[in-house]
């Protein structure tokens, strides 16, 4: 018998532990490690930020969805990994020992940086479920008084689409409350123009994003440095292709969220020969460690090299088809080995996103994720909105039934038409 772990029960880590449970042989053991029995959809957190959701719409339980699946779960968090015993020490002092291990821990996320950045100093943020609920109440007292907003982003994030997302759903909410009028935007960004995202851009990414700021009256500054912010004011540095500040400046605001720098946990922060200096798990292209090899890594906890150099620091997101990518190659991968066999299996690594701004949206695809693309599109419209709050749907409906299908995939290119897009391209 094989015992395969995974760590972490968010999007990926969930998947994956359905998906080893239906590829590994039937003695072979799953486990399930996560802090909290609870899964919650992070893409739907800009909405929770703004009263369109509460938690439990967005919720599993996973003790309840794992019982059904036959996979063991540990609603406990991992204190430290360690691989050259394969083995994993909890946070109540309790170990598991494994065979295999997928670390899918997600980032941690590193408002420390930033002199009085995050919900315990002086912004919002929205990329955990804890946090948009904060956000959420500190948006209603903004609206009692409402004045300047800032969205955006802190220089080393990696994840763009919800700052552009939020602000777009801002500007939407504020607009049905009559008090958009009253609410001034500013878009704050590392990325050297508006609609990169990390990519370098996806088909007109950069026309349709600055169109849709024009539109809704939200001005940006790019190519900047947050240097610190304080009540009631955000300080930022406008940095030059060289390297050097070329403007400083204070802007005000009532209400700010920016996306903070990511890093790796702290349960593998620093293991030599298993993650990079800023924590994320080395992989090659089986995504399996080079170091540890019965050790893969997945999703946002993976190391990817930025798509080239900015004047400021900018990640590359893991989007969620990418993502169920991944998972399908680990899973393959794993099987063989345990078969005795080689493994083989690569993940595809494609970019589809599904961006909703309220009362419409961006829809980009960009296969590879990584320029040049052999499919780089992307287009606009009110259908993107509804096809988000679809695949919420949709995806919370399988994965509380325990299913491992590629959902991105499935859902996601049937609403873009991406399979007739390919043949076109092709042609």
């Amino acid at each position: 018998m094989a015992h395969a772990v995974v760590l972490g029960g968010g999007l990926g880590g969930v998947i994956a532990a359905f998906e080893l449970k239906k590829r590994l042989r039937k003695e072979d053991q799953v486990t399930l490690v996560n802090d909290g029995e609870r899964y919650t959809f992070v893409p739907s957190n800009p909405w929770l930020a703004v009263g369109w959701r509460k938690r439990k719409d967005i919720e599993v339980n996973l003790t309840e969805v794992s019982r059904k699946k036959g996979i063991d779960f540990i609603p406990v968090g991992a204190e430290r990994v360690h691989p050259e015993e394969n083995r994993i020490l909890l946070a109540d002092g309790r170990n598991v020992t494994y065979d295999y291990l997928v670390i899918s821990t997600g980032p941690e996320l590193a408002f420390d940086d930033i002199e009085g950045l995050g919900p315990v100093g002086h912004t919002q943020s929205i990329c955990t479920t804890a946090d948009a609920e904060k956000a959420s109440a500190a948006f209603e007292e903004f609206c009692k008084a409402p004045g300047p907003i800032i969205v955006g982003a802190a220089q080393g994030a990696s994840c763009f689409g919800p700052a552009y997302e939020f602000a777009m759903i801002l500007d939407t909410e504020l607009r049905k409350r009559k008090l958009r009028d009253k609410t001034p935007m500013m878009f704050v960004t590392p990325e050297p123009y508006i609609g990169h995202l990390g990519l370098d851009g996806v088909g007109d990414t950069k026309g349709l994003l600055e169109s849709e700021f024009r539109d809704r009256h939200i001005k940006w500054i790019t190519n900047s440095r947050v240097v610190k912010a304080t009540p009631g004011e955000l300080t930022i540095e406008e940095i030059a292709e060289d390297g050097s500040a070329t403007r400083q400046q204070t802007l005000p605001f009532k209400f700010a969220m920016l996306m903070p720098p990511f890093r790796g946990v702290k349960a593998i922060f620093g293991i030599e020969g298993l993650v990079n200096p800023k924590g994320f798990v080395i992989i090659d292209k089986y995504q399996r460690n080079p170091a540890f090899p019965n050790v893969f890594g997945l999703g946002v906890a993976v190391a990817i090299a930025p798509t080239g150099k900015t004047p400021v620091p900018v990640g590359v997101p893991k989007t969620g088809f990418m993502i169920e990518s991944m998972v399908a190659a680990i899973a393959k991968n794993m099987r063989a080995l345990i078969d005795g066999k080689e493994a083989t299996a690569e993940a595809t690594w494609n970019a589809v996103c599904l961006a909703d701004f309220g009362d419409g949206g961006v829809a980009f695809v960009a296969q590879p994720q990584i320029p040049p693309r052999n499919v780089n599109w992307s287009a606009s419209g009110k259908w993107v909105h509804l096809a988000k709050v679809g695949f919420e749907k949709y995806f919370l409906g399988k994965i509380r039934k325990g299913r491992s299908e590629p959902f991105y995939e499935k859902l996601v290119m049937e609403t873009l038409g991406i399979e007739k897009l390919k043949e076109e391209s092709a042609s």
